[in-house]
Protein backbone atom coordinates (compact mmCIF):
# COMPACT_ATOMS: atom_id res chain seq x y z
CA UNK A 1 0.00 0.00 0.00
CA UNK A 2 3.09 2.29 0.61
CA UNK A 3 4.35 1.89 -2.72
CA UNK A 4 1.33 2.50 -4.12
CA UNK A 5 1.34 5.83 -2.08
CA UNK A 6 4.74 6.68 -3.28
CA UNK A 7 4.45 6.15 -6.95
CA UNK A 8 0.86 8.18 -6.65
CA UNK A 9 3.46 10.75 -5.14
CA UNK A 10 1.94 10.65 -1.45
CA UNK A 11 3.01 9.59 1.62
CA UNK A 12 1.49 6.76 4.02
CA UNK A 13 1.32 9.02 7.75
CA UNK A 14 -0.17 6.28 9.51
CA UNK A 15 -2.98 3.83 9.73
CA UNK A 16 -5.90 4.12 11.30
CA UNK A 17 -8.60 1.10 11.94
CA UNK A 18 -11.46 0.43 14.12
CA UNK A 19 -10.25 -3.65 14.49
CA UNK A 20 -7.23 -3.75 16.08
CA UNK A 21 -6.05 -6.89 14.41
CA UNK A 22 -6.29 -4.63 11.22
CA UNK A 23 -3.55 -2.35 13.32
CA UNK A 24 -0.96 -5.79 14.04
CA UNK A 25 1.11 -5.96 10.49
CA UNK A 26 1.69 -2.44 10.27
CA UNK A 27 2.44 -2.05 13.46
CA UNK A 28 5.34 -5.05 13.31
CA UNK A 29 6.39 -3.07 10.38
CA UNK A 30 6.98 0.23 12.55
CA UNK A 31 4.21 2.46 11.46
CA UNK A 32 1.96 4.69 13.26
CA UNK A 33 -1.32 3.40 13.99
CA UNK A 34 -3.96 4.61 15.46
CA UNK A 35 -7.42 2.88 16.56
CA UNK A 36 -10.70 4.43 16.18
CA UNK A 37 -12.46 3.85 19.23
CA UNK A 38 -16.67 3.91 19.09
CA UNK A 39 -18.77 3.36 15.75
CA UNK A 40 -18.38 5.56 12.60
CA UNK A 41 -19.36 9.44 13.30
CA UNK A 42 -22.17 9.27 11.77
CA UNK A 43 -23.40 6.59 14.33
CA UNK A 44 -23.79 6.75 17.90
CA UNK A 45 -21.06 4.83 19.78
CA UNK A 46 -19.08 5.30 23.05
CA UNK A 47 -16.84 8.12 23.82
CA UNK A 48 -12.68 7.82 22.88
CA UNK A 49 -11.58 6.07 25.87
CA UNK A 50 -14.16 3.89 26.61
CA UNK A 51 -13.83 -0.20 26.71
CA UNK A 52 -11.86 -1.19 23.75
CA UNK A 53 -9.48 1.08 24.26
CA UNK A 54 -5.87 -0.55 23.16
CA UNK A 55 -2.34 0.68 23.36
CA UNK A 56 0.11 -0.63 21.65
CA UNK A 57 3.83 -1.01 22.58
CA UNK A 58 6.51 -1.74 20.38
CA UNK A 59 9.61 -2.93 22.04
CA UNK A 60 10.95 -5.41 24.81
CA UNK A 61 9.84 -4.48 28.21
CA UNK A 62 13.41 -4.92 30.46
CA UNK A 63 13.83 -5.69 33.76
CA UNK A 64 12.57 -2.62 36.12
CA UNK A 65 10.13 -1.24 32.89
CA UNK A 66 7.03 -1.16 33.90
CA UNK A 67 4.24 -0.48 31.55
CA UNK A 68 0.35 0.11 32.79
CA UNK A 69 -2.27 0.85 30.46
CA UNK A 70 -6.22 2.35 30.84
CA UNK A 71 -7.63 -0.34 28.35
CA UNK A 72 -6.29 -3.22 26.85
CA UNK A 73 -2.42 -3.42 25.49
CA UNK A 74 -0.63 -5.42 23.07
CA UNK A 75 3.42 -5.34 23.21
CA UNK A 76 5.15 -6.04 20.15
CA UNK A 77 8.36 -7.69 21.67
CA UNK A 78 9.21 -10.00 24.50
CA UNK A 79 8.41 -8.86 28.35
CA UNK A 80 11.43 -10.24 30.27
CA UNK A 81 11.94 -11.51 34.13
CA UNK A 82 11.75 -8.43 35.83
CA UNK A 83 9.61 -6.26 33.77
CA UNK A 84 5.59 -5.70 34.45
CA UNK A 85 2.62 -5.21 31.90
CA UNK A 86 -0.72 -4.02 33.45
CA UNK A 87 -3.92 -3.50 32.37
CA UNK A 88 -7.53 -2.67 32.98
CA UNK A 89 -8.07 -5.32 30.13
CA UNK A 90 -6.30 -8.23 28.55
CA UNK A 91 -2.67 -8.45 28.05
CA UNK A 92 -1.43 -9.70 24.61
CA UNK A 93 2.27 -10.20 23.67
CA UNK A 94 3.52 -10.56 20.39
CA UNK A 95 6.74 -12.25 22.14
CA UNK A 96 7.41 -14.04 25.34
CA UNK A 97 5.78 -13.02 28.75
CA UNK A 98 8.50 -14.20 31.07
CA UNK A 99 8.17 -10.69 33.62
CA UNK A 100 4.75 -9.83 35.62
CA UNK A 101 1.49 -9.79 33.60
CA UNK A 102 -1.89 -8.15 35.55
CA UNK A 103 -4.73 -8.34 33.01
CA UNK A 104 -8.43 -6.40 34.70
CA UNK A 105 -6.20 -4.52 37.15
CA UNK A 106 -9.31 -2.59 37.97
CA UNK A 107 -11.35 -6.19 38.39
CA UNK A 108 -12.43 -6.91 34.47
CA UNK A 109 -12.50 -10.77 35.52
CA UNK A 110 -13.11 -11.40 31.88
CA UNK A 111 -9.80 -10.32 30.55
CA UNK A 112 -7.29 -12.55 29.24
CA UNK A 113 -3.47 -12.48 29.46
CA UNK A 114 -2.25 -14.02 25.85
CA UNK A 115 1.37 -14.76 24.66
CA UNK A 116 3.47 -16.67 21.52
CA UNK A 117 5.15 -18.18 24.73
CA UNK A 118 3.46 -17.99 28.19
CA UNK A 119 5.98 -18.60 31.11
CA UNK A 120 5.85 -16.03 33.22
CA UNK A 121 6.94 -14.91 36.77
CA UNK A 122 3.88 -14.43 37.82
CA UNK A 123 0.23 -13.89 36.63
CA UNK A 124 -2.53 -11.71 37.75
CA UNK A 125 -5.82 -11.69 35.90
CA UNK A 126 -8.60 -9.30 38.08
CA UNK A 127 -7.92 -10.25 42.24
CA UNK A 128 -6.77 -13.85 41.04
CA UNK A 129 -2.88 -14.48 41.07
CA UNK A 130 -1.15 -17.63 39.73
CA UNK A 131 2.69 -18.61 39.27
CA UNK A 132 3.23 -19.20 35.07
CA UNK A 133 3.73 -22.54 34.12
CA UNK A 134 6.99 -24.21 33.61
CA UNK A 135 7.11 -27.50 31.01
CA UNK A 136 7.78 -25.86 26.89
CA UNK A 137 4.47 -24.48 25.26
CA UNK A 138 2.73 -26.88 23.02
CA UNK A 139 4.33 -26.12 19.58
CA UNK A 140 2.44 -23.81 16.84
CA UNK A 141 0.19 -22.11 19.74
CA UNK A 142 -0.13 -19.16 21.05
CA UNK A 143 -1.28 -19.53 25.08
CA UNK A 144 -4.04 -17.97 26.94
CA UNK A 145 -4.53 -17.21 30.57
CA UNK A 146 -8.27 -16.60 31.60
CA UNK A 147 -9.94 -17.24 35.00
CA UNK A 148 -12.08 -20.46 34.86
CA UNK A 149 -14.16 -21.26 38.15
CA UNK A 150 -12.14 -18.20 39.84
CA UNK A 151 -8.88 -19.42 39.45
CA UNK A 152 -6.55 -18.55 36.36
CA UNK A 153 -5.87 -21.53 33.71
CA UNK A 154 -3.55 -21.90 30.92
CA UNK A 155 -5.21 -23.22 27.55
CA UNK A 156 -3.76 -22.66 23.82
CA UNK A 157 -5.22 -19.22 22.61
CA UNK A 158 -8.31 -18.26 20.94
CA UNK A 159 -7.32 -17.11 17.44
CA UNK A 160 -9.61 -13.85 17.60
CA UNK A 161 -9.43 -10.55 19.30
CA UNK A 162 -12.83 -10.58 21.66
CA UNK A 163 -15.61 -7.99 20.37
Amino acid sequence: MAAALQEAGLELQRVEARDALSLVPAAALGLETALLVGAPPSAPGPPAGADGALSIHRGTLRAGDHLQVEGSVLVLGDVNPGARVTAAGDVRVWGRLRGVAHAGCQGDERARIVALQLRPLQLRIAGAVARGPEDLPPVGFCEEALLENGAIAIRPADPQWPT
